[in-house]
């Protein structure tokens, strides 16, 4: 769990602003659930946006028959000059507030004065930014700059402005979709934010959902009145999918199904098979005294090796490990320490690495077609540089080597030991403190839930005892009390519906990615090995990062990219290999 996009999430609502931002620079609201209707993005950054229509590349050089116009639509169009100014005003705002909100969350005193005074400073930030998002003149501007494109594409038959149209289009959405919401159901949302999150704080401190029933209530309810505004007058548009959304662009409720039904499947029967293995990997060399300034030290080594660029981003320490953006020259990650045991140190510090790689490696334009795709695709990098470079036997030889050398501690553990230690299963009620062969079915069993009660087929009182009823069938957990089972994640009290399943959407596309990888660099487990990740950090550049927002959908990228749509056989295969190898199944 990288918390941070979901803190976003909460503290907007909170402020009684629109859903704004994940990141610093992100856009005001996610695009529709309905497809481009704009020929394939042009794949690479360093082509001239006016570049041949229709041109299909495969690699980041221009044709030498593609003639263009040298001019940029900023020359030629003074509707989208304007336009493009205001949006990037706006991102600068965003990136104002992102700083404000990082001193808050590692820097700012914790006196109840000071949160006061910091809540009122992003909450008038966030109404402007809000205003400024959703300004009268928007659409005339876009309008205009369309039908200046258009009379430039009918005299220059090669002049297409792929990315600029992009941007239009990405704008326009937006707009859409935030004007679609009444003033009075934003005061609702934003009241109901607060309200919820102390209730559901209430709830869980005493482990009863019937305090929280009747606010959960409204939540649901609210989430489905904005949803139902925001895709506006087609109802062919499922609520759900709508929701979904906001979190992951183009992808719908079925097409979700289709995925997790399947990973679903084979996962159940493999993980009783591993917890039934009278082999399991022991966890010690997890555990000893570790010493927290060389743990930090090592792991800065890691993650900068990775590709990390410490000139322009930092690493801190919080109490949540968090990565945040104020655009690709200063990107921050945060990581948290314990000196009685160092993996989840570690993890957690790969894993935000990932997302600010990502971050560091989009486009700077300060335009929302230059900001990631969506959050299944920002998992996807932090989950696969922790899981497929992290947690792979080549990496635990590094480990062990560091370790080695650097603990004045006896840590004399093999890198067998440790890749066992480090991969090990177990059954959790939690889903943040699940292993990575269980976590799958805990992100199942949230989005079952939530679908359900968006589409009238649960009632919301009943929703610990189907909690209860999936956890015993799909992992075997007896779930004891309401703490444990359905108030440990705080989401739903943020009405971040449909959030959960971009958490599996990431460790799907995130193994889809390795594999590929693997093929393209025949060197891929020898250099990790070796502790060289140059040329696997610049293929995911070329493959995710560059790309921004120029798919309409994570499908649509890794179709281009990959040359197949999110396939969740890699992700299958992945984890059934490693843990039938780990646990000595036959």
């Amino acid at each position: 769990f990288c918390p941070n996009h979901l803190y976003h999430t909460m503290r907007f609502i909170h402020s009684g602003a629109l859903l704004l931002s994940f990141v610093a620079g992100r856009s005001s609201a996610f695009a529709s659930t309905s497809k481009s209707s704009l020929s394939k993005p042009n794949v690479s950054r360093s082509l001239p946006s006016c570049s041949r229509k229709n041109t299909k590349m495969s690699s980041t050089a221009l044709p030498s028959s593609t003639t263009c116009s040298t001019k940029s639509l900023d020359e030629i169009s003074e509707a989208y000059k304007s336009l493009t100014a205001k949006l990037r005003e706006v991102t600068q705002l965003k990136r104002v507030s992102a700083v404000l909100d990082y001193d808050r969350m590692v820097l700012m005193p914790s006196s109840e004065g000071a949160a006061k005074s910091r809540g009122m400073q992003l909450s008038t930030l966030a109404a402007i930014i809000h205003e400024k998002s959703t300004e009268k003149s928007i659409p005339p501007l876009i309008e205009q700059a369309r039908k200046d494109i258009e009379r430039i594409r009918r005299t220059e038959k090669d002049v297409v402005y792929k990315d600029e149209w992009r941007v239009l289009e990405l704008t326009q959405k937006s707009f859409v979709k935030n004007e679609r919401i009444p003033s009075d159901l934003e005061a609702k949302r934003a009241a109901l934010g607060s309200s919820a999150y102390a209730a559901w704080v209430k709830a869980r401190e005493s482990s009863d959902f019937q305090v929280f029933e009747p606010v959960l209530e409204k939540c649901f309810h609210t989430a489905k009145e904005i949803a139902g505004c925001q895709r506006g007058d087609d109802a062919s548009i499922p609520l759900y999918s709508q929701m979904l959304d906001e979190y992951e662009m183009g992808m719908s409720a079925e097409r979700i199904d289709e995925l997790f039904h399947e990973i679903e499947d084979a996962l159940v029967p493999l993980i009783a098979s591993v917890l039934k293995s009278p082999n399991p990997p022991s966890t010690e060399p997890l555990k000893g005294k570790f010493d927290i300034e060389i743990q930090k030290k090592i792991n800065q080594n890691l993650v900068t090796r990775m590709g990390f660029d410490s000139e322009n981003g930092r690493i801190d320490e919080s109490v949540h490990p968090f990565t945040m953006s104020f655009g690709p020259s200063d990107v921050r990650i945060t990581s948290r320490y314990s000196d009685k045991e160092w993996f989840q140190g570690m993890a957690a510090s790969i894993h935000e690495a990932g997302h600010a790689m990502y971050e560091q490696n989009v486009g700077d334009s300060g335009l929302d077609i230059d900001s990631f795709l969506s959050m299944g695709a920002h998992e996807s990098q932090s989950l696969f540089w922790e899981r497929h470079i992290g947690m792979t036997p080549e990496f635990c030889n590094l480990i062990s080597e560091e370790y080695k050398k650097n603990m004045s501690t006896n840590f004399q553990y093999s890198s067998q030991d440790i890749y066992g230690a480090i991969n090990a299963v177990s059954k959790s009620m939690i889903r943040v403190e699940a292993d990575e062969l269980t976590y799958p079915l805990h992100v199942i069993l949230r989005y079952n839930i939530e679908r359900d009660v968006v589409e009238g087929k649960l009632d919301v009182k009943d929703i610990p005892a189907k909690w209860n009823e999936l956890m015993k069938n799909m992992l075997d957990v007896e779930i004891t009390d309401d703490a444990k089972g359905c108030l440990q994640d705080v989401h739903w009290s943020g009405l971040a519906i449909g959030y959960f399943p971009t958490y599996l959407i990431g460790s799907t596309t995130a193994a889809q990615l390795a594999y590929y990888c693997e093929q393209d660099l025949p060197d891929f487990r020898k250099n990790i090995a070796n502790g060289y990740f140059g040329d696997i950090k610049e293929w995911l550049v070329k493959k995710v990062h560059s790309h921004g927002r120029r798919y309409p959908s994570l499908d649509d990228m890794l179709e281009d990219q990959l040359g197949e749509k999110l396939n969740p056989k890699y992700f299958i295969n992945y984890l059934t290999k490693k843990y039938s190898d780990l646990y000595n199944l036959s």
